[in-house]
């Protein structure tokens, strides 16, 4: 089916009988079907790409093929040589001496020094009894004192780009290992690459960065981009990287390969900022190439997480200060068949502890030199400069059309710029998104997590993987070029990529049919996860079409109100808002909430009715909603997880509150630490999964868990205090108003309960009803009110093993004290003001 344009946007301005006429009445497309087009053939795919491991060999394959390829690099022939690439000049004798004099003499660093040292001499006790010449003598030396430490600080973090012949070589030995370890090479879109090569030439000229943001999924991830500039004959740009993993022989290879190490954190070192402030600012203003994670750390779930404002805040107050001119934004996507870490990602989200990069770890995992994990391709969206793209922001922020604000009313409104860098965030996000291209086993992964089933025969995975492919394009989503091989073949290899991660069953002859299932459900999510964005608000539509649907009765009974349609899938949006990075067009949530509707009519999916309700379609029911499961599947997991971290929260319901009577309020609130309450909720998690409370064990895993808390404190659910120094660890609690209220006899307690007297009501139990009503149906969830209140009773039990557990008035809650995080407290219990419940 060709994929429709976007609704237009006046349509999108009328009511909404209007829209739903239009699409109720609109011309079918003409569908095509894996069904309808005989046997597999190749998918149509992306335009070709450039394998750039191709030319390395193995020396047991060919000898003399593999030393004359060392040959070639010594010498250094063609691309090998590195001497006519395109941007500023690097790699040359006295480069960090160079780069290091630039970042001191910075007039914003200079500034914040001596700023430093003013507030210093100034809040000492002795500073009224010296004289004049007394107070500038010890203010000079606090300067010196702080020069010398910024000094080490900038020799700590710049990269050390001096030597030619190590760059050749690192990347000769890194392509050796990304040739043994992605025996499908690493794999690159040519147009891309001529765009790219052509932005830079103008960016060069102009002495403008080009500023690589890419998603980051692995630590493989840093010698991609290296490897590709090197090769395709760009600048090398400097990269940011967590200060962990400058661990021996392997840190000081990597600052010398453009590493700039920065610590994880830094709190309120206003030194440490400046420095990093003024290091930026010299790289860009000098016109060299950087490079950044948009996402901070590696996501261990397959998707993109939220943006992370540090480092772009800096790069975005650079060029809007004026300090440099401009620059070009560099959105890409590293898509992988096989992450190296995933086993270890699982580990961490279900509360292990992270191992520590070491010398020793490293060499441990040389074993990947023998593992066959696919291949690795990397796309890059259109360049844009970052100039131009606040310039239009300015002018959709404005309130007056006959002012726009400048860059300089900007710099002086926090909250403006606030808002122009978190549309710069999510605008990077989805341009990743946009550039990204499907593998083959986010394909598989995808397939075998969205069976009703408990397996697939080989003949039906390869029709399903024929069908979402067709479900990409329409969506406007890309799958990786696959050449001339067949869908079968694409399958095979990916089958074989995935390896134990897929079980099978009747290779023997004992079945009809040689039959697949996911083995390790969680792992394949990280794979599931890479198609999510294509398809999250048509999942959002079909998740709130089943609050109708799993009620049962006759297809009449199950018929959707648009209205009641629209109000769901706007809850569930905002919801997910910090889940997922949504289509940006004109419109917002209503336009995604249309596009989808009529998509899935396209598809007959649903259908709409002249009363305006949406229901499933005729052929779909017939299908046994093979496709509406596909959306829903999708997105169940995301939902059970939400709703067991909301679940979870009963947990903090304060043990010594007394409730006198129905209109009593909690006279006290429950505060523990946050990271103690994420490792007890996660246990709590386990434990409602192994009882078939949960259907799926990634609902529990830290991260969703973390988003999830997030949302509810932008909900104002809960509060979290966080130290204005960073040294001490942040705590949440409920707030008043969400706070639940126990029985005051335990015989008026429901048996569900047990021991907890928690009363099922009040508005943190209304919102997770509200949450439930979006969960699959399993037979041991018919009852979302008894499922919750089983919840109810274990989350109690799990609120009295946290340890750190702090009371404190409701009054006190409401009225933090400085960089305190609570004030500890115990008053006499009583009954504090009239219910708002």
């Amino acid at each position: 089916m060709a994929r429709r344009n976007h609704l237009d946007v006046d349509l999108l301005r009328q009511d909404d009988s209007a829209i739903l006429e239009y699409i109720r009445t609109g011309p079918l497309p003409e569908v095509l079907s894996p069904d309808d087009r005989g046997s597999p053939q190749s998918v149509e795919t992306e335009s070709p790409t450039r394998n750039l491991t191709s030319d390395f060999t193995h020396f047991r394959d060919s000898p003399y093929t593999f030393l004359r390829n060392i040959g070639k690099h010594i010498v250094g022939t063609t691309y090998r040589s590195y001497d006519n690439y395109v941007g500023r000049d690097i790699l040359y004798a006295g480069f960090t001496e160079e780069m290091k004099a630039r970042v001191l003499r910075n007039e914003l660093l200079r500034n914040r020094i001596a700023s430093l040292a003013d507030r210093s001499v100034k809040e000492s006790p002795v500073w009224s009894r010296m004289s004049r010449f007394e107070q500038e003598d010890r203010r000079q030396q606090v300067v010196e004192w702080l020069e010398v430490v910024t000094s080490k600080l900038a020799d700590g973090m710049i990269c050390k780009f001096e030597s030619k012949r190590f760059l050749r070589l690192a990347y000769y030995i890194v392509m050796q290992i990304l040739g043994r370890t992605y025996n499908q090479g690493l794999h690159v879109n040519a147009e891309e690459i001529a765009k790219l090569k052509e932005v830079a030439t103008i960016a060069a000229k102009k002495n403008q960065s080009l500023i690589f943001l890419p998603c980051h999924r692995s630590h493989i991830d840093y010698v991609c981009m290296q490897a590709i500039c090197f090769r395709v004959g760009i600048s090398l740009p400097t990269v940011v990287a967590g200060d962990n993993l400058n661990f021996a022989v392997i840190g000081p290879a990597l600052n010398r390969l453009g590493a700039m190490w920065m610590r994880r954190s830094f709190g309120d070192d206003q030194l440490y900022s400046a420095v990093i402030q003024a290091y930026i600012d010299t790289l860009l203003g000098g016109g060299y190439n950087f490079e950044c994670f948009i996402e901070g750390g590696r996501s261990r779930l397959g998707k993109l997480l939220p943006p992370k404002f540090g480092i772009l805040k800096f790069i975005f107050d650079s060029v809007l200060s004026g300090r440099t001119e401009d620059c070009w934004i560099v959105p890409v996507s590293t898509q992988y068949d096989r992450v190296i870490e995933t086993e270890s990602y699982i580990n961490e989200l279900l509360g292990s502890e992270k191992k520590k990069e070491t010398l020793r770890e490293f060499f441990n995992a040389r074993e990947i030199l023998s593992l066959k994990m696919g291949r690795v391709d990397v796309r890059f969206h259109d360049p844009w400069n970052l100039r131009g793209f606040i310039s239009t922001q300015l002018e959709k922020l404005a309130t007056d059309a006959m002012r726009v604000p400048t860059f300089v009313d900007a710099v002086a409104d926090a909250d403006l710029r606030t808002r122009i860098l978190r549309s710069l965030g999510y605008q990077v996000l989805s341009d990743i998104n946009k550039a990204s291209v499907v593998m083959p086993t986010a394909l598989i992964g995808t397939v075998l997590l969205t069976l009703r089933g408990r397996g697939v025969g080989r003949s039906e995975l390869i029709r399903r993987v024929e069908w979402l492919c067709l479900r990409i394009r329409e969506r406007g989503g890309r799958v990786a070029d696959f050449g001339k091989l067949s869908t079968v073949q694409v399958v095979d290899r990916g089958l074989e990529v995935l390896g134990t991660l897929v079980g099978n069953s009747g290779g023997d002859g004992s079945l009809l049919e040689r039959t697949f299932y996911a083995e390790d459900r969680f792992q394949l999510s990280f794979y599931r996860n890479m198609v999510m964005h294509l398809f999250v608000s048509d999942a959002i539509v079909a998740v709130a079409m089943y609050t109708k649907i799993k009620q049962g009765g006759g297809p009449s009974m199950q018929r959707v109100p648009v209205k009641y349609l629209f109000e769901q899938c706007l809850w569930l949006s905002k919801l997910l808002a910090g889940e997922f990075v949504y289509i940006q067009q004109p419109g917002g949530i209503r336009a995604n909430f249309w596009e989808s509707i009529q998509l899935l009519r396209d598809q007959g999916v649903i259908s709409i009715s002249e009363d305006g309700c949406v229901e499933l379609s005729i052929e779909e029911r017939r299908r046994g909603r093979e496709f509406f499961d596909f959306y829903c599947f999708l997105l169940w997991p995301f939902c059970d997880g939400y709703w067991f971290a909301a679940a979870a929260l009963f947990a903090l319901t304060p043990m010594a509150s007394e409730f006198p009577d129905e209109t009593g309020l909690a006279s006290e609130t429950l505060w523990v630490d946050v990271t103690e309450f994420l490792e007890v909720a996660q246990v709590l998690g386990k434990t409602v999964y192994a009882q078939g409370d949960l259907s799926y064990l990634e609902a529990v895993n830290k991260e969703v868990l973390r988003s999830a808390f997030s949302e509810f404190e932008a909900e104002g659910i809960i509060v979290v205090r966080r130290s204005k120094s960073g040294r001490l660890p942040a705590i949440m609690s409920l707030s008043p108003e969400w706070l639940p209220r126990r029985y005051n006899d335990d015989a008026k307690a429901n048996s569900f309960s047990r021991a907890s007297c928690i009363r099922p009501k009040g508005r943190l139990w209304d919102y997770v009803e509200h949450i439930s009503i979006f969960r699959r149906e399993g037979k041991n969830r018919r009852d979302s009110a008894s499922v919750s209140m089983r919840v109810l009773a274990l989350a109690d039990d799990a609120g009295r093993k946290l340890k750190q557990r702090r009371v404190q008035t409701v009054e006190d809650a409401k009225h933090p004290e400085g960089d305190a995080l609570v004030k500890v407290s115990r008053p006499t219990r009583g009954r504090i003001g009239d219910p708002k419940l």
